[in-house]
């Protein structure tokens, strides 16, 4: 027995000390990226740079979040739900399709802007040695076999980038570049794909005030709109220091603070490391953890709790003289949704809240636009909109989905599942998901044909099927305005169960007035009399397996749904798949307990739908093996959903339970994770040593029960037992207090 202890421990501290961040999963190049989609990316929510060469000069792209020209997408106002059921009823639909979708590829705006870059001519240092980032401490390095070498960051903790200059001539010729919106093209080639010339937006020439030791551009925008870059260089001997901003002034707020170089570096290394300790994860398979390091990587660098949400770019916009692909705008059909994903999991709750502010900040404008565009009271939220919540318009069967606020509501349920924060739960998820079902009710129609009274909706859809054609519109409610629905009903029920309100329990009568899903021998269909007829990149009629979880593979009846969902998927393969479809399908499957499925369609996004520097490109990036998308605009969402892929393999526990490693191929012999984090605010770590688990620690952040699934067959518990502590059909269920933790042991019997 003591030798078994002594090889558990001697296992046990190699994986403490190597489950971080190691240098294998940094971006090391020996030359600088040619194209800003290969750049290498920095960010603190806020601020964003990217490190790449433009011709013999090296270039920093700088963004900011809320660089956005917000203007009122035209016409958009005079769309109303009414008449567009009567324009589809009467199969009149290209009246719709003008006011609704042609705006938003004719005009410009509303859409996210770039700031401006930074370039240093670096003709005279030679030949690159190495190109570096190092995500522990989110610090890039870029050295020359001249001896030059410059060290630049993003400031995780105030807002100005950093760079360094070592070895460099005192006289280095340092500017600021514009983005192009006065070059003299009117840019009118392009879809909102490729983006659109920047010419278009009709901005009036910057100005900018240059010196030995400052750098000033400043750029008028969209109404009262402008934006301020500011650079100061410090000139000490062999060295060049240098420290950037971007200042939206319609904001006023968010300016550079004024800290010593040193200073700012200490927090900022700090302040990823405290990121860093929150969860980790070491995987067998190099190629899918080196992924996850550089995801969760972008997540640190993208979101903070006062941001604006993560948008399809968020800080890195576009700089090829263009709009950024979908006008860098937030699309709440599946991009935004996806890109908070792995944060509830990694334990990153502080993050996450981004997305939860911010859809409560611009509650009133949707509120407003419910009113005026659905007739009803209550709450939705556009399914596309700009910085501010307003309606973009674009194939407004997703962009004004009458289901939207259901899938954004989720978020609201995950924030409090997650932390269990009374305060969050009566003060915003409460209200919020109230809010949507007081909509929800005012859409839905009563059927009584099937001599039953179900409640449907007048007309459903299900991205991206069938495009923004008039037969994207339904009459029977799709899986995934059902599943939606569905969803918001039981968080509701489950919300007014914690907080004891008898008054909300009519939220089980609403629910079970529902139909059920739709169904065949093809598993979920799109909708009646529809089935998953071609490859389709958006899994949307497959959203009551993941992520709304309201199909178990515990219920055999429901596991035969899902199964033959899936073989359904299969036999219509992925030639019409994007980079997220792989890496949401991977959590279907790891929710299937497929394992191998999952595990295989991580290592599909991660070698083929990726750039060299980690970003997802959506397209098949080999020449098309896997599909027939070979484009590559530059969205995040595919990022962060691999993230959470990797987080289904090893925990699961919607369920009511906990579940360690519930979808690890039987061929990860060795594999483990740190502190990730469950629905009820627990904290658990888990080790998988020669196939077989060793060890569970679970501590409850804000006590309760606790119910785990036991992962071996004989087991014991190391120190103090938790109270009330049973055991049933595999299940073990124990009241912990706040703050305990409970080891869970193998026995090896």
């Amino acid at each position: 027995m003591r030798k078994i202890v002594f090889v558990v421990f001697i296992i046990s501290l190699s994986v403490s000390v190597f489950s971080q961040p190691k240098p294998e999963h940094n971006l090391q190049f020996n030359a600088l990226a040619k194209r800003w989609d290969e750049a290498i990316p920095l960010g603190n929510g806020w601020l964003g740079a990217l490190i790449w060469q433009k011709d013999t000069k090296l270039r920093m792209s700088l963004d900011r979040v809320d660089l956005w020209d917000d203007r009122p997408m035209p016409e958009i106002d005079k769309l109303k739900f009414s008449w567009v059921k009567e324009k589809v009823r009467l199969n009149q639909y290209d009246s719709v399709q003008k006011i609704g979708d042609e705006p938003y590829e004719k005009f410009a705006a509303p859409t996210k802007i770039p700031a401006t870059a930074i370039e240093i001519n670096i003709a005279s240092f030679g030949k690159i040695r190495s190109a570096y980032l190092d995500i522990k401490t989110a610090i890039a390095t870029i050295q020359w076999e001249s001896g030059a070498e410059m060290e630049t960051y993003v400031s995780a903790v105030s807002n100005n980038g950093i760079f360094i200059l070592r070895n460099a001539p005192s006289d280095l010729d340092i500017d600021l570049i514009p983005p192009s919106y006065n070059s003299g093209n009117k840019g009118l080639n392009g879809s909102s794909v490729e983006g659109q010339g920047l010419e278009r937006l009709g901005y009036k020439k910057g100005s900018l005030i240059k010196n030995k030791v400052a750098l000033q551009y400043f750029q008028p925008c969209y109404g009262t709109m402008a934006y301020v870059v500011t650079v100061n260089l410090v000139y000490l001997k062999n060295e060049i220091r240098g420290n950037w901003s971007v200042t939206n002034t319609d904001t006023k707020k968010l300016t550079a603070q004024a800290e010593s170089f040193d200073t700012t570096k200490a927090a900022h290394i700090k302040w990823w490391s405290d990121y860093w300790s929150r969860s980790s994860v070491s995987l067998p398979d190099t190629i899918l953890e080196k992924q996850y390091y550089l995801d969760m990587y972008k997540f640190g660098c993208v979101a903070r709790s006062n941001t604006p949400p993560i948008s399809l770019q968020a800080i890195w916009t576009a700089d090829n003289g263009n709009l950024p692909p979908w006008k860098g705008d937030f699309h709440h059909d599946l991009n935004t949704q996806l890109s908070y994903w792995p944060g509830y999991t990694g334990n990153h709750l502080d993050l996450t809240a981004s997305f939860t502010n911010w859809l409560w900040k611009i509650k009133e404008e949707n509120k407003r636009w419910t009113k005026h565009y659905f007739g009803v009271d209550g709450l939705n939220v556009p399914g596309v909109t700009t910085i501010s919540g307003k309606a973009m318009g674009g194939w407004i069967q997703y962009s004004m989905s009458p289901t939207a606020v259901a899938w954004l509501a989720q978020h609201f349920y995950w924030q409090w599942q997650y932390s269990r924060d009374e305060k969050f739960l009566k003060e915003k998820c409460g209200p919020y998901l109230k809010d949507a079902e007081i909509y929800i009710a005012k859409m839905m129609t009563q059927d009584n044909t099937a001599g039953k009274l179900t409640s449907k909706m007048a007309l459903s859809s299900s991205p991206e099927f069938n495009d923004n054609s008039i037969n994207a519109w339904f009459n029977n409610f799709t899986n995934f305005d059902l599943a939606l629905v569905k969803s918001l009903y039981s968080e509701k029920e489950k919300i007014s169960l914690t907080v004891k309100d008898k008054g909300e329990l009519l939220w089980s009568f609403k629910k079970a007035a529902l139909p059920g899903f739709d169904t065949n021998q093809t598993g979920l269909t799109i909708s009646k009399g529809q089935n998953l007829d071609a490859s389709h990149r958006h899994h949307s009629h497959l959203m009551a397996i993941y992520p709304l979880q309201l199909l178990n593979v515990d219920d055999s009846a429901q596991k035969n749904i899902i199964d033959r969902s899936l073989r359904r998927l299969e036999q219509k393969g992925t030639r019409q798949w994007c980079g997220y479809s792989f890496s949401w399908a991977a959590c279907i499957y790891a929710r299937a307990k497929e394992a191998d499925s999952a595990v295989s369609m991580l290592r599909k996004f991660a070698t083929n739908f990726c750039s060299i520097n980690s970003f997802h490109l959506n397209g098949d990036q080999k020449g098309g093996q896997y599909s027939d998308f070979t484009y590559r605009p530059f969205t995040l969402e595919g990022n962060f959903a691999f993230a959470q892929g990797i987080h289904e393999l090893l925990l699961q526990s919607s369920n009511g339970y906990i579940e360690v490693f519930p979808a690890v191929p039987s061929s990860w012999k060795d594999v483990s994770f740190t502190t990730l984090r469950t629905e009820g605010a627990f904290l658990v770590s888990a080790k998988k040593e020669s196939g077989l688990v060793t060890e569970v620690k679970i501590t409850a952040e804000q006590g309760g029960l606790m119910e785990l699934k036991l992962p071996f067959k004989t087991w014991f518990i190391e120190g103090a037992k938790p109270a009330n502590i049973t055991t049933e059909k595999g299940i073990v269920t124990a009241t912990l207090r706040k703050g305990q933790t409970v080891v869970f042991k193998n026995g090896y019997e």
